[in-house]
């Protein structure tokens, strides 16, 4: 796992190269809106994705993680079928419920039955290197849906030229990132961590608590603001010496946001037993996949705390 996270960075530019070579048929259809359908690793980017392109998508896009789909999807719907293995249970029943519906499908996946059933049904599709976790394959999932967003209309994003731009400050800033997972892991361990972000980058939290879950194999729990603040908040009555607090901050954030946070992080002091983790970042794809390379580190690094504390 620690190689591939190390070759995070060649492995953007790998999917580009990918993404740029995928053969796609046209399409004579008027998308009315836009669901991908994955779970996991191969899912995460679509909640990144979507999150992402919120401000420039011309359709809504919507993340199914079920066995079904919504009752909305007809001929004028594309579904992304997102499956690393091309074996997920629920992504194929989901699947196979989007060609029913005449839906536009479109498959990302490293073969397995999605890839049979996309050649069978001549389905656009776009094929990735297998064997690896799906967990370690989120620079291949994510950068295909943006080239299936473009390649369809759906957003008129320069995507490319921040996918560079990630590749690049992922290499210039390894060492940086390599460190300060380092002091967040260390942070973390025998820790219940709870990762709080805005809503628009909740994305970026769902992968950090997937990454701890799967990687560091620990519990983890997330929420945004403004809604904890509604909620959550209460709960931070009783102090705990098991639990830390990881904030991923955003230049872009409303200040109103901002101002809730700060509030927050005073409160978090009172009743924690140690110092909130802040990770910063502004509203770009290259931030955030700076984040969630940084996220993988850490969880290793968490993991290695946890071993070495348990000896």
């Amino acid at each position: 796992m620690k190689t591939l996270i190390e070759n995070f960075s060649g492995q953007l530019s790998e999917a580009v190269k990918i993404g740029e070579a995928a053969e796609l048929a046209s399409c004579d259809k008027t998308l009315t809106n836009v669901l991908v359908s994955g779970l996991g690793g191969s899912g995460i980017g679509g909640t990144i994705v979507s999150q992402l392109t919120a401000g420039d998508a011309n359709v809504p896009i919507n993340v199914n993680k079920e066995y079904g789909i919504p009752k909305y999807i007809s001929e004028n719907s594309l579904v992304i079928i997102s499956s690393y293995s091309g074996n997920t249970e629920e992504t194929l029943q989901s699947m196979e419920y989007a060609i029913s519906s005449g839906a536009e499908v479109a498959c990302i996946t490293s073969g397995g039955e999605v890839l049979k059933i996309a050649q069978e049904n001549n389905l656009n599709h776009i094929v990735v290197p297998g064997g690896m976790p799906p967990r370690a394959c989120l620079g291949y999932s994510l950068t295909q849906l943006l080239y299936l967003l473009d390649h369809y209309g759906i957003t008129s994003y320069d995507f490319r030229n921040d996918l560079r731009a990630s590749i690049d400050l992922l290499i210039q800033e390894e060492d940086n990132i390599t460190e300060e997972a380092k002091k967040v892991a260390e942070s973390l361990s025998n820790k219940i961590p709870i990762i709080y972000s805005t809503a628009g980058f909740e994305g970026v939290s769902i992968r950090f608590r997937q990454q701890l879950n799967e990687n560091s194999k620990m519990l983890c729990w997330h929420h945004v603001f403004p809604e904890m603040n509604h909620n959550e908040l209460v709960g931070w009555r009783n102090k705990s010496e098991d639990i830390a607090v990881v904030l991923l901050r955003n230049d872009s954030d409303p200040e109103r946001v901002k101002t809730r946070v700060e509030i927050c992080k005073d409160i978090f002091s009172i009743y924690l037993m140690m110092n909130t983790c802040v990770l910063k970042m502004n509203d770009t794809c290259r931030n955030r996949h700076r984040i969630s390379c940084c996220s993988d580190y850490c969880t290793l690094d968490t993991f290695g705390c946890k071993c070495i504390i348990q000896v």
